[in-house]
């Protein structure tokens, strides 16, 4: 099994933003700051020197299907809040606010206020105020309890203590910020090797060893912004990549500058079950699952070698992975 099996085309998605790339840069003005492929946008305020505006916005993806299988919702608005807000500070931003948009088939009040309880929970644990959203109603086009939710970050960075691809230099480390479960990503291949458990999930004739499986699946992604904030204010980080979609080495290569490399040794940690399992039930190939899961590393941080250890002694569970080299491929497995 593999995601273009499961319905997902990486391919289509490369030449997506291959055929919107002219069309986004014609809306740039010189306040833009950054370009597509980052993990946000950067929008200066005045001149040079002067604060700069950064956003994101993302999806929870097909999880929520996961969570409508067996009405567990309670995760889901923290999924949303982490898969915004830690891309956000790969930019070294501040996160000041955040808005949601939650399209339903059926509006049941109840359902909507544990999504946002979640989201509310997460958004004050990084000090970010959630400032306004819509509830949309889509009968006869999503099921009555289908759910699908987006959000949008803002944030505030210092240019003078921006992090990101030019602060990267040779011999910086790569530590790695423990993930236990799937986060946010991957979930329509984890749904086609599934099928019959949620199905069972669904019908309410779920094993125990298949209720205990779902339970791994669902659990809300990290939240890694708060310690970040931390990592950012004591000027620990070069950079930091946000394990998404197309997993740990393509988001690392996001952050490298053309010259450099980032080798990623991948025997410095172990898989957490839950991948493992995976890729067995579903016969996955090695490769499929390195461009498609985080594998137990969410976040990425390069920094300085003299930085690593305060690093590893501020965030229990976390490892260094790897390191910045010289070379043409600018992130690869070694």
């Amino acid at each position: 099994m593999d995601y273009q099996q499961a319905g997902v085309d990486l391919v289509n998605a490369e030449e997506a933003v291959k055929a919107i790339s002219a069309l986004v840069k014609s809306t740039y003005n010189s306040h833009v700051l950054s370009d597509l492929g980052g993990f946000g946008g950067l929008f200066r305020l005045g001149g040079e020197g002067t604060p700069t505006l950064v956003a994101t916005t993302d999806g929870v993806g097909t999880k929520t299907e996961v969570a409508r299988a067996g009405g567990h919702w309670e995760g889901i608005g923290q999924d949303l809040v982490a898969m915004c807000l830690d891309d956000l500070v790969c930019t070294g931003a501040r996160p000041l606010f955040f808005l949601d948009y939650l399209a339903v088939g059926k509006n049941e009040p109840t359902l909507i206020a544990t999504l946002v309880a979640s989201m509310a929970r997460a958004l004050k644990s990084a000090n970010t105020a959630l400032i306004g959203g819509e509830i949309a109603e889509h009968p006869g086009s999503m099921a009555p309890d289908q759910v699908d939710l987006a959000g949008f970050a803002v944030g505030l960075v210092d240019p003078a203590t921006a992090i990101g691809a030019d602060r990267v230099r040779p011999g910086d480390r790569i530590v790695g910020l423990p993930s236990p479960n799937l986060r946010s990503n991957g979930f329509s291949l984890v749904r086609a090797i599934y099928a019959d458990l949620l199905a069972n999930i669904a019908n309410a004739v779920a094993t125990e060893d298949e209720l205990a499986r779902y339970e791994e699946l669902i659990a809300p992604s990290v939240l890694y912004a708060p310690s970040m904030l931390d990592f950012i204010n004591e000027t620990l980080l070069h950079a930091a990549s946000h394990t998404t979609g197309g997993g740990l080495v393509n988001n690392l290569a996001r952050v490298i500058p053309e010259g450099l490399s980032a080798i990623v040794d991948s025997t410095t940690w172990q898989w957490p079950d839950v991948f493992a399992q995976l890729m067995s039930d579903g016969s996955v190939p090695l490769s499929e699952m390195r461009r498609t899961f985080n594998l137990g590393i969410g976040m990425a941080l390069v920094a300085a070698p003299e930085k690593v250890t305060t690093i590893l002694d501020s965030y229990p569970g976390s490892v260094e992975i790897g390191r910045i080299e010289e070379g043409s491929e600018r992130a690869r497995w070694s």
